[in-house]
């Protein structure tokens, strides 16, 4: 240890000596030579600024070229996602429209008015008229972008009740997902980390005296009918998660302490959403990698083949494990969603055994 920390200091001492040298050698030029751009070089500049502008357009063209079919906007499996989906395709185009007229002028005007002997520059203190054109249009853009992004939210987030929603829970713990569906009853029953009985299997704190309770099923993995509207109950054990489904448009943090909710319906069955044509290509790309890296997975005891199945995510960083931190989500049909619940134990049931 020692004599690593002898090696740091002469490195960094060995560093201090070099910036000492060059201060030095600059400040031997700054003597002879005052620095000052001539017109050569406002010149060389002002073409730089303009072959960097035309660069910035090609990388844009080509990059819509290569990626501009965006397929992450083509896989939307709740019925909302479409609306999500909307808005964050009109903001890009806006970015991209803004950002296309901005570039233009900004190295339009640096190579126009490139500086040049005997001219002098023009410029004005204050100008109200220019002030209040680029205060209010971006004023006016954002504000729509908003008002929009608001009625969209305030759509998803309105559960309609008359629906019928399945209520399912999405209990977060470091670093796995439980999920627990609501029985026949649809209600939830009590809950409190205080109850948490392993021995007794107890895992999410249930109140085994209230009657919702007893036909709760509890699963680590996430079933759901398609076509049927669902509204998660979340809750955190200990830290702050974020319950993430990226088909679904679906996010909200997992708060300890208190309890939020996000509903949708899905719309696209996991096999339905395997026939994809752009989930198939990207799957292809993905076990042509894993293939080639087989036998760094298969010592991992991983599977080497790669099949699409949808997740629920932790999007907030969460500890050491927040990357694995996933449950696998199955959308099926109805018959097949039923055919899966005979198959569950009822909390009641659970305790018994």
């Amino acid at each position: 240890m020692t004599a690593f920390l002898t090696i740091i200091i002469v490195l960094f001492i060995a560093i201090a000596i070099w910036q000492m040298v060059k201060i030095f050698d600059i400040a031997q030029v700054a003597v002879t030579n005052p620095g000052v751009a001539n017109d050569k070089d406002n010149r060389f500049n002002g073409y730089m600024m303009m072959v960097f502008l035309i660069f910035i357009y090609a990388i844009t063209i080509f990059s819509f070229y290569k990626w501009g079919n965006l397929p992450i906007m083509s896989n939307s499996a709740s019925e909302h996602g479409s609306k999500i989906d909307n808005l964050m395709i009109i903001s890009m185009v806006i970015i991209f429209i803004v950002q296309t007229i901005t570039q233009f002028l900004l190295h339009y005007f640096a190579y126009k008015y490139k500086g040049e002997k005997g001219k002098k520059a023009l410029f004005y203190a204050d100008n109200n008229t220019l002030e209040a054109i680029w205060t209010i249009i971006p004023v006016i853009v954002l504000a729509g972008l908003i008002i929009y992004g608001l009625f969209t939210w305030t759509s998803i987030m309105n559960i309609d009740e008359s629906e019928d929603p399945m209520v399912v829970e999405l209990y977060a713990q470091q670093f796995n997902w439980t999920a627990r569906y609501s029985g026949e009853d649809n209600v939830l029953g009590l809950s409190n980390v205080r109850l948490i009985d392993i021995d007794k299997a107890n895992i999410l704190g249930l109140d085994e005296s209230d009657p919702n309770a007893q036909d709760d099923v509890i699963t680590k993995e996430l079933h759901l009918p398609v076509g049927k509207p669902v509204l998660f109950k979340m809750r955190s054990q200990d830290v702050l998660h974020s319950a993430y489904m990226p088909h679904f448009r679906a996010q909200m943090n997992c708060v300890p302490g208190m309890v939020t909710q996000f509903g949708f319906t899905p719309t696209i069955t996991t096999a339905e959403m395997r026939q994809n044509p752009d989930m198939i290509e990207k799957v292809a790309n993905i076990n042509k990698i894993r293939i080639d890296k087989s036998a760094e997975i298969e010592a991992k005891g991983q599977e080497l083949r790669y099949e699409f199945d949808y997740l629920l995510l932790c999007n907030k960083i969460c500890g050491k494990s927040h990357y694995n931190m996933q449950m696998k989500i199955i959308v099926e049909t109805q018959e097949e969603y039923d055919a899966w619940m005979k198959e569950q134990k009822t909390f009641k049931n659970s305790l018994t055994n």
